[in-house]
């Protein structure tokens, strides 16, 4: 992509265009605004307009876009992913725990339930639980790669969880 940041080449998929994982952080970061800013001045899909202002860290502009979005379509799984990340965002990550639980325990068996995990081991990681974070992300690679997910999909929980190996391995 022209205009993205020296060496972000590598780095996985966000699911949305000029933004990627820093597999430091294992957060979004945008690395081509243009690429992104052009893809959201044409979509017409809220959960991406309230991703990019999680991104970008306008964390209360995405909690109010959140709560109107949530009263259209209450029962989207991707707005109440982003209803946990706004918790995670905010620093109340225990709480971000809790709903990601909530919702892998209503996706359980289902093509969901490897994001779910993959979320809720984010929200682990930068929680400092990584212990608990590489599980969620091992359970999520094991799922992932079972469905035969998205070769993109099986990279970022891959990644996630070398990261989080690494810094696990680093404490002890």
């Amino acid at each position: 992509m022209q205009g993205d940041i020296n060496g972000t080449a590598d780095w996985p998929e966000a699911g949305f265009p000029g933004i990627r994982i820093n597999p430091e952080t294992l957060l979004p970061q945008v690395v081509n605004e243009d690429a992104c800013h052009a893809a959201l001045a044409v979509s017409t899909d809220p959960a991406d307009h309230i991703f990019v202002l999680l991104v970008e860290g306008h964390a209360s502009e995405a909690a109010e876009l959140l709560v109107e979005a949530r009263f259209k379509d209450p029962e989207s799984f991707r707005l109440r992913v982003f209803e946990a990340e706004v918790l995670r965002v905010t620093h109340r990550t225990d709480r971000a725990i809790e709903l990601f639980r909530q919702l892998l325990a209503e996706v359980h068996g289902t093509p969901r339930e490897a994001v779910a995990l993959h979320f809720l081991g984010k929200a682990q990681y930068t929680a400092g639980h990584v212990a608990a974070a590489v599980e969620s992300f091992t359970r999520a690679l094991d799922l992932r790669v079972a469905q035969s997910a998205d070769a993109a999909m099986i990279y970022s929980s891959t990644v996630a969880l070398q990261r989080a190996r690494d810094v696990l391995e680093l404490a002890c």
